[in-house]
């Protein structure tokens, strides 16, 4: 049986790349750049990599990257972005959990929810977390966004998804204090123009989860942030506003 995140990208290319969320690109990569003090050496891992926009910004500017993603329709779709860019990119279908890669890349990244923390349990998102630090090298860093577990205390997630999104339409939300994770029916429609109807089930996290996580894999230096679509920035202190949080650590 396919999890709902499955599903849901099995024909949702197009709709995916109009989304709001999807609309940040220059300004996160401008930001990663800078974590990576612009060094054209770093070898770059894009794991939930989607349609590639991130992926084909950064060979666009000059750097090595893999992308990996669960779904072979968004990985279509991003050899083909990439082939109408001029790139040919290294896209590898992978399962987040258990990534075919041991001490390879300087730079890990994981954005806009592309595997965590979109998992049925804490053990699955915290084997997406084993795989990226596998993936990197004893000096490299991981930089992510996932979901703050501080917004759903004081705000309606339904209503900033509904106000946020241009196609898709949530309902029935019942987030839990106990396990913090946001179970909600999710409609949309494909890029066919049939109706999608999906159970959801997303978990949130608070900061101090996210450093014993890490710290618990080894890293050392572990900074959270608020996180601002497209303008990622360490001047962000993380409030009760921030839908997401940025995350950036190394050992």
């Amino acid at each position: 049986m396919k999890q709902w995140y499955e599903e849901l990208f099995t024909n949702y290319v197009d709709k995916y790349e109009k989304e709001s969320f999807t609309q940040g690109t220059m300004g996160e990569v401008d930001f990663i750049e800078s974590e990576i003090n612009h060094d054209k050496n770093c070898k770059i891992l894009d794991v939930g990599c989607g349609t590639g926009r991130h992926t084909i910004e950064l060979t666009k500017r000059g750097y090595s990257v893999t992308g990996v993603d669960l779904s072979q329709n968004m990985l279509e779709k991003a050899r083909e972005n990439a082939s109408n860019a001029g790139f040919e990119i290294d896209f590898r279908q992978a399962d987040a959990r258990d990534l075919p890669f041991k001490g390879e890349f300087d730079l890990v990244i994981m954005l806009c929810e592309g595997g965590f923390p979109l998992m049925e349990t804490d053990q699955m998102n915290f084997q997406i977390l084993e795989s990226a630090a596998r993936s990197l090298n004893d000096k490299g860093k991981l930089i992510f966004t996932t979901l703050n577990g501080l917004f759903p205390l004081f705000h309606s997630v339904k209503d900033f998804i509904n106000a946020n999104s241009k196609s898709q339409t949530n309902s029935g939300n019942t987030f839990d204090l106990m396990t913090f994770r946001d179970k909600y029916r999710f409609e949309t429609e494909d890029d066919d123009g049939n109706k999608l109807i999906l159970n959801c089930n997303e978990r949130y996290y608070v900061p101090s989860e996210i450093t014993w996580l890490l710290k618990s894999l080894g890293f050392n230096e572990i900074g959270i942030y608020g996180c601002k679509l497209g303008e990622f920035s360490k001047n962000d202190v993380l409030t009760v506003e921030d839908y997401e949080m940025l995350v950036i650590t190394e050992y």
